[in-house]
């Protein structure tokens, strides 16, 4: 993924946020792929477009389906989730695969910096510090992007 923007998939069913998600998206330098609203329709774009990131809603149009749609998403198509959902609590200890989650209500700022910090994340396969406020890491991906270990005074 180095050297280009990341490719975004956004899963949202309440199509003023798609759209919203899809400005921000660009707005950051990253390339939105398209917009899906259900668990199917989810699955199938990312099976051809392969998202190197799908920002994923818990709660779709045919109900709570984000959790499968991320892990579908992580185990077939190789992507990255990221949930965005006022669910928190409703998701896997594991995230279901997903890297991590934005509560909503979120502001634009705070969606655009999680964005850019996971690009970043996502192409150099490391942290830049610690993540923005608002942005929850899962364990896994905390540790894979070296957050287990004290950062530099460089990072």
């Amino acid at each position: 993924m180095s050297g280009k923007a990341l490719d975004v998939l956004i899963v949202e069913d309440e199509m003023l946020l798609a759209i919203e998600l899809e400005y921000l998206v660009e707005e950051v330098g990253c390339h939105a792929l398209g917009c899906a609203m259900s668990a199917d329709e989810a699955v199938d774009l990312a099976a051809r477009l392969r998202p190197d990131l799908a920002l994923i809603d818990v709660h779709l149009s045919d109900g709570p389906t984000g959790i499968d749609v991320a892990r579908r998403i992580h185990e077939d198509c190789g992507g990255t989730a990221l949930f965005m959902t006022a669910n928190v609590k409703r998701l896997p200890e594991d995230f279901a695969g997903a890297c991590g989650v934005i509560g909503k209500p979120c502001s634009e700022h705070g969606v655009k910096t999680a964005l850019a910090y996971l690009a970043c994340c996502l192409t150099e396969g490391r942290a830049p510090g610690l993540p923005p406020v608002g942005l929850t890491l899962a364990p896994r991906y905390a540790q894979l992007w070296g957050l287990d270990q004290p950062l530099s005074k460089s990072a």
